[in-house]
C-alpha cells in the first residue's frame, strides 16, 4: 500500500513538474497567422514578420537566435512595433538585432511608450537611422512587398504627448493619414492596440501591435491575459488576431523576458503574418486568422 502510494506521489510531483516548466517556459516561440485580401490579386501574398516589446532584451548572448528566426520565416518586410528600445536596459540588444537583419530585409518601426521614456528621442531615433530602418511615426509610404505595391503606415505613441507638449496624437494621425489611399493594400504600424477606434478612422485593411505582452500570465483555455498595461485586468487584446469590420488587427505578445515579472503560460512571441490575394478568385477560400 505505502508502495503504491508513493508511486502515485511520484507520478502528482511528476505532473506538477511539468506544468511548472510549461508554465514559465521562457523559450521563443512562433505564431504564423494567414490573412486574406480582395486588395492582392489571387496567387499574389506578402509575408510580414511582428516583432514587439523587444525592450533591448538579448537572446543568445549575440541576438543570433532571434535573428536566425525573422529570417528563416523568409520575410518580405520586418515589422517592428515599438518598444524594441528600452528606457532601462541599454540598447546593446538593438544594436546587434538590426545589424544582423540589416540589409538582409527591409524593416520599417514605430515608436513605443518606452522609447519617450528614454527622454533622448534624438539618440533612439539615430540609432535606427544608422542601419537604415525605416521611420514611420504618423506618415506613409509606399512599398514594393514581393513584388506587390502596399501602403505601410505608422503612428507615435500616444505618450509622446507627455513629453512633447504641442503634440496632439489625434491632429498628428489626421494630418499624416489624410491622403491614404483606397486601392492599395494598407498596413499600420502602432504600438498601443486599446487604440483602434482612433484606427479605424482610416482606411487601414491591417493594424500591427503589441505593448500588452500577451496579459504577462494565462490559463490555458481559461485565461488569455491577466494584466495590461493601459486595459487593466483581463485586457481585450492580450495577443492574438481580432477582427473589426474590414480592419483585422494582429497583436503580438512580445519578446521581452523580465524574470522579475516573469510571464505565465506566455512565451515571448515572434509573430509571422501571410496575408495573400483573393481578387479574381471564384472559388470557395476559407479564411484563417
Amino acid at each position: 500500500m505505502k508502495k503504491a502510494n508513493w508511486g502515485r506521489r511520484c507520478i502528482l510531483f511528476g505532473l506538477l513538474a511539468l506544468a511548472g516548466a510549461a508554465a514559465f517556459y521562457q523559450g521563443l516561440v512562433t505564431t504564423f497567422y494567414t490573412i486574406e485580401s480582395d486588395k492582392l490579386k489571387a496567387g499574389t501574398s506578402i509575408r510580414l514578420a511582428l516583432v514587439t516589446d523587444l525592450h533591448s532584451h538579448i537572446y543568445g548572448g549575440d541576438q543570433s537566435p532571434l535573428a536566425q528566426r525573422i529570417l528563416a520565416s523568409r520575410p518580405d518586410a520586418v515589422l517592428l512595433a515599438g518598444d524594441i528600445y528600452d528606457n532601462v536596459t541599454p540598447p546593446d540588444g538593438v544594436r546587434l538585432l538590426l545589424a544582423k537583419l540589416a540589409g538582409r530585409v527591409p524593416l520599417y518601426y514605430v515608436t513605443g511608450n518606452h522609447e519617450y521614456w528614454t527622454r533622448d528621442m534624438d539618440t533612439v531615433l539615430a540609432l535606427f537611422a544608422e542601419y537604415g530602418v525605416t521611420v514611420l511615426d504618423d506618415r506613409w509610404e509606399y512599398a514594393s512587398l514581393h513584388g506587390v505595391q502596399v501602403a505601410v503606415a505608422g503612428v507615435s505613441d500616444p505618450v509622446r504627448a507627455d513629453f512633447d507638449r504641442g503634440f496632439d496624437p489625434r491632429a498628428a494621425m489626421a494630418e499624416g493619414f489624410a491622403d491614404l489611399p483606397q486601392d492599395a493594400y494598407t498596413i499600420l504600424l502602432a504600438h498601443r492596440p486599446n487604440w483602434i477606434g482612433e484606427y479605424q478612422k482610416y482606411p487601414f485593411d491591417l493594424v500591427v501591435s503589441g505593448h500588452n505582452h500577451g496579459g504577462q500570465a494565462r490559463i490555458p483555455f481559461l485565461l488569455d491575459g491577466l494584466v495590461g498595461p493601459d486595459e487593466g485586468f483581463f485586457p481585450k487584446y492580450p495577443g492574438g488576431v481580432y477582427r473589426h469590420g474590414a480592419l483585422t488587427q494582429v497583436v503580438s505578445r512580445g519578446l521581452s523576458v523580465n524574470w522579475k515579472l516573469p510571464r505565465v503560460f506566455n512565451p515571448p512571441e515572434l509573430v509571422v503574418i501571410d496575408v495573400r490575394g483573393t481578387e479574381g478568385f471564384s472559388g470557395d477560400l476559407s479564411k484563417s486568422y
